[in-house]
């Protein structure tokens, strides 16, 4: 008589039972989603492996002959040691001498660029009647389309610390070794590259406002420099010990423009500004950057280095004879230090 009731009362059970289980297994199974998910996520937002190449590598001259007959010459190699060789084969004849080295590089800010196909100049150290003084680093228009900028840097050289000023080209040349930050790191330039008519700014060096700026990508270069962190000058005791390369003496052999006027200006207008003097500062200068830029000079054609050689050149400002020059190509930190 009781083995109905059992029979149901066990079936009710194994029942209850494998409901229990069948709801514990589909917790478990959206559980495990949700975790495969978010591993997915993290996944897909992680860094890959290889960029692939990288964009701003056209910013360098090939290592060949470009615009000579013969390759440029290698570096001089008679230098003592801790003494750079002289580098008026890769750079502008210097425009300053001191006896003491500069300071060291400040940190600071980059602010944004103004709007499109503008180009960053680093800030640096210059020698003045009461020392060094901080220039500060500012967006400039470019002289012609296309033009990059060569910074300027300090080398070491016969006892005495020179002043090698910057230029603009077609090709990033040598400065030094310096790494002015910003994607100037020393060799190169990682903070953008032109392709066309326009400049495309990398992110991942430059401080960047979408809302002015519309040709933006993101590239973290693998570059390996030998050169001490805020260290400005080349040669020397404690100073950056890098040779130029083949390719920095191609690009110093293409054709080049120097300095515009409203650089030398710009540069002129802080050495009289006490808040910018080492002596006063101690490293860190009132205004280390500015966000106004430099206008460009207007009709500037570069022109080529080696037909230059042995003749004067306005070391002012730029040259103007007419005419631009474009340079298409290419494919398609923000803080210092």
């Amino acid at each position: 008589m009781n083995t109905l009731p059992r029979i149901a009362l066990y079936t009710s059970l194994a029942a209850a039972v494998v409901f229990i289980l069948a709801g514990s297994q589909s917790k478990f199974t959206s559980s495990g989603s949700v975790v495969s998910a978010a591993v997915a996520g993290a996944q897909d937002q992680a860094p890959p492996a290889d960029q692939g190449p990288d964009p701003a590598a056209v910013n360098q001259a090939p290592s060949g002959p470009s615009y000579t007959t013969e390759a440029p010459p290698l570096p001089d190699q008679s230098a003592a040691p801790g003494q750079a060789p002289d580098d008026s084969g890769y750079a502008e004849q210097p425009t300053e001498t001191a006896d003491q080295p500069p300071p060291p590089l400040p940190d600071y800010q980059q602010p944004p660029p103004p709007g499109d196909d503008y180009i960053w100049t680093p800030g640096y150290w210059a020698w003045g009647p009461n020392g060094y003084y901080w220039v500060p680093g500012a967006w400039v228009e470019p002289p012609y389309t296309a033009a990059l900028w060569t910074p300027g840097y300090w080398g070491f050289y016969g006892g005495r610390y020179m002043f090698y000023p910057g230029h603009w080209g077609m090709h990033i040349g040598f400065y030094g070794g310096i790494n002015y930050g910003f994607g100037y790191v020393g060799l190169g330039y990682e903070g953008g590259y032109w392709h066309g008519n326009h400049f495309f700014y990398n992110r991942a060096y430059n401080n960047i406002n979408v809302r002015s700026v519309h040709n933006v990508y993101s590239y973290h270069a693998n570059v390996h420099v030998e050169n001490v962190p805020r260290t400005s000058y080349r040669g020397g005791q404690g100073g950056v010990q890098v040779r130029p390369r083949q390719s920095d003496a191609s690009a110093w052999h293409e054709p080049t423009a120097p300095r515009m006027s409203s650089q030398v200006q710009h540069a002129q207008t802080y050495g009289g500004v006490r808040g910018q003097f080492a002596a006063q500062n101690h490293g860190r200068p009132a205004t280390p950057a500015i966000s106004k830029p430099l206008p460009a000079d207007r009709n500037v054609q570069p022109t080529q280095r080696w037909q230059n050689q042995g003749g004067s050149q306005n070391r002012g400002g730029s040259q103007n004879h007419g005419g631009s020059q474009n340079r298409g190509g290419g494919q398609g930190d923000q803080h210092h230090r």
